[in-house]
C-alpha cells in the first residue's frame, strides 16, 4: 500500500468544559476516499478545522508527506496542499468565478498588477479539467449550489491540493448533480488525490468511499475498509449501541380538524393546494426536487405571497400576510436551511430559543433574562441539547444540537400547528432518532404536524397520511397502511399517471 500523504498522530483538542478530541490518529493515502463518520458532536468538524488551520491541536502531530507540519492559519494549510469543500460554500457572491478560484493567489503580470487574461485562461483550464461548463466571468451568485461546489474543486486544484476534504457536499444536490460530483471524485482519485468524505448518507458512503474512520465522543472507535464492514456495524460504532432502524411511530388518537387549507396557490410555484390537518396528526408532504412542498408551506406561513386560496384555523378564517401573523395565530415553521433561516449562529442558545416570542419575557419595561433562562432550560433539557451552558454561542454546537435549538425556538411560541421542513437534514443517525421520537411526542400531546421530507423511509415511518406533490400540485394521497414506496415514488415521478 502506498505511503500516506497526511497523517494525524495522537491529536487531542479541548475547549472550556468540552473535550472535543482525544488521541486521534488517522492516515490519508493517495487515490483513496476516506469516510469520516460519527454523530454530530463526535469530533468530525474539529478534525476538519485542525486540518485546515482554523484550530491548533493541544497535543499530537500532523505530518504531510512525512514532514511535521504546524498550521498557524488556513494559509499554512493551503500551502501544505490541503483544501476543504464545505456544505455551505465559503466564497464571494459578488466576485467572478475566476476571482473566486484564484482568491489569495491571483497571477501577477510584468506590471506588478493582476494579469486578468491569464487568470481567466487558467480558471477555464481548471474548470475544463473537471468538465464544468461554467463561464469564468459569471458572478458566483448566478450559480447553483452544485456549480459552486465545482468552483470550490477548481479552487482546490489551483493550489495543487493533494488532500481534498468534502464536508456534506451532497446535502443540497439533486440525484444527477450527485452523480456529477461523484464522477469528479473518481477523477480526483485517479489523479492521486487523497479525499476525506463526510456524510450522514450511508448509500453515498458505500458508493464512493474506500476506507472509513469512525468517531464517538471525540475518540476513534473504528477504522478499516468500507468493503469489509456493513451499515449496521457502522451505526453500532457511531452510537455505541444497536439502533433500531424502524421509525418510532406512536399510536396517537387523531382529533378534530384544526387547520383547513383550500386552493392555496402562487402564480409560479404551486397551485390548488388543499388539505385538512387534525390534532395529533402527522401529515407528510413528499415530492421530488422542485415539487413545490417548501414553497407552499412558506406561503402558508407568510414568508412568500399567496395569490389565491383560503386558510382556516380552528374554524376561523386566517389571513396570513407575514410570519408574525402565523406565529400569533399558532402556526410555526422550522425551515430546511437552519443556519441561514432558522437561527443566528453568532448569538447564544438562550437568545435563539426566545427570539420568536421575546414579548412573553418582558417584565415592565425590560426583557427578563431570568424568564428567558427558565424557558431555555425547560426546552433545552426536554430536547436534550448538549452544550457547555445555555449562553454558549450557537455556531459552536454540532448540527444536530443546532437543529434541536431551532425546534425549541418554535416550541417556545406554544404553537397549535408546526411545519417541519426537512427536520433531520444533515444530522447524524442518533440525532435523527431523537428528533423522530420527539415528533411523535409532539403529536401525542395533540400538536398538529406537517412533515416535509425527501427521505421516503422517514415520511413513511412517521406520517399518518402522505400527500404527494409534483410540479406544484397534489397528485395523490395515501393513508397509513395503504401505501408502498413504489406507489409513492410512482406518484411523485408521474409514472402511475403515465401508465394509466
Amino acid at each position: 500500500m502506498s505511503e500516506p500523504i497526511l497523517t494525524l498522530s495522537g491529536v487531542s483538542k479541548s475547549f472550556p468544559g468540552v473535550r472535543a478530541l482525544h488521541d486521534i490518529s488517522l492516515s490519508l493515502r493517495p487515490g483513496r476516499v476516506t469516510a469520516l463518520l460519527g454523530e454530530n458532536g463526535a469530533g468530525k468538524s474539529t478534525i476538519v478545522k485542525i486540518l485546515t488551520g482554523i484550530y491548533r491541536p493541544d497535543q499530537g502531530e500532523i505530518r504531510v508527506s512525512g514532514q511535521p507540519c504546524h498550521f498557524s492559519s488556513p494559509r499554512d494549510s493551503w500551502a501544505a496542499g490541503i483544501a476543504a469543500i464545505h456544505q455551505e460554500t465559503v466564497m464571494f457572491d459578488e466576485l467572478s468565478v475566476a476571482e473566486n478560484i484564484f482568491m489569495g493567489h491571483m497571477p501577477i503580470g510584468s506590471t506588478h498588477l493582476v494579469d486578468w487574461s491569464e487568470m481567466r485562461a487558467k480558471a477555464k483550464e481548471l474548470l475544463d479539467r473537471i468538465d464544468a461548463e461554467i463561464p469564468v466571468d459569471f458572478k458566483l451568485k448566478r450559480l447553483s449550489v452544485a456549480q459552486k461546489h465545482l468552483v470550490e474543486i477548481a479552487r482546490a486544484l489551483s493550489h495543487d491540493a493533494q488532500v481534498v476534504i468534502m464536508d456534506e457536499p451532497t446535502a443540497a444536490l439533486s440525484a444527477n448533480e450527485i452523480d456529477d460530483l461523484f464522477r469528479i471524485v473518481e477523477q480526483l482519485k485517479s489523479e492521486g488525490h487523497a479525499i476525506v468524505f463526510i456524510s450522514h448518507k450511508f448509500d453515498e458512503i458505500f458508493r464512493i468511499a474506500d476506507d472509513f474512520v469512525c468517531l464517538r465522543d471525540g475518540e476513534k472507535v473504528g477504522e478499516g475498509e468500507i468493503a469489509a464492514t456493513t451499515e449496521a456495524e457502522l451505526v453500532r460504532m457511531m452510537v455505541g449501541r444497536p439502533v433500531d432502524q424502524v421509525f418510532p411511530k406512536r399510536d396517537v388518537p387523531i382529533g378534530d380538524v384544526i387547520l383547513s387549507v383550500k386552493d392555496l396557490s402562487n402564480a409560479t410555484e404551486y397551485a390548488d393546494i388543499s388539505f385538512d390537518l387534525r390534532k395529533g396528526e402527522i401529515l407528510g408532504l413528499y415530492g421530488l426536487v422542485g415539487a413545490g412542498r417548501t414553497e407552499a408551506m412558506q406561503g402558508l406561513f407568510g414568508i412568500t405571497p399567496v395569490t389565491h386560496g383560503t386558510v382556516t384555523l380552528e374554524g376561523r378564517p386566517l389571513k396570513v400576510g407575514a410570519p408574525s401573523d402565523a406565529i400569533a395565530s399558532g402556526i410555526s415553521y422550522v425551515p430546511e436551511d437552519r443556519q441561514d433561516q432558522g437561527v443566528i449562529l453568532s448569538l447564544g442558545i438562550r437568545e435563539n430559543v426566545t427570539l420568536a416570542n421575546l414579548f412573553t419575557h418582558v417584565r415592565g419595561l425590560f426583557l427578563s433574562r431570568l424568564s428567558e433562562q427558565a424557558e431555555t432550560r425547560r426546552l433545552g433539557r426536554r430536547l436534550a441539547v448538549k452544550a457547555a451552558s445555555w449562553e454558549q454561542r450557537l455556531g459552536e454546537l454540532s448540527g444536530g444540537n443546532q437543529q434541536k435549538v431551532v425546534i425549541a425556538k418554535w416550541l417556545a411560541t406554544r404553537p397549535k400547528v408546526i411545519i417541519l421542513d426537512e427536520p433531520t437534514k444533515g444530522i447524524d443517525v442518533g440525532s435523527k432518532a431523537a428528533v423522530h421520537d420527539f415528533i411523535g411526542e409532539l403529536a401525542g400531546e395533540g400538536l398538529a404536524v406537517v412533515l416535509i421530507s425527501s427521505e421516503l423511509p422517514e415520511v413513511m415511518g412517521l406520517a399518518d397520511r402522505i400527500l404527494v406533490l409534483k410540479e406544484g400540485r397534489i397528485v395523490d394521497e395515501f393513508r397509513r397502511g395503504q401505501w408502498s414506496a413504489e406507489k409513492i415514488v410512482s406518484a411523485a415521478t408521474g409514472a402511475s399517471r403515465e401508465a394509466a
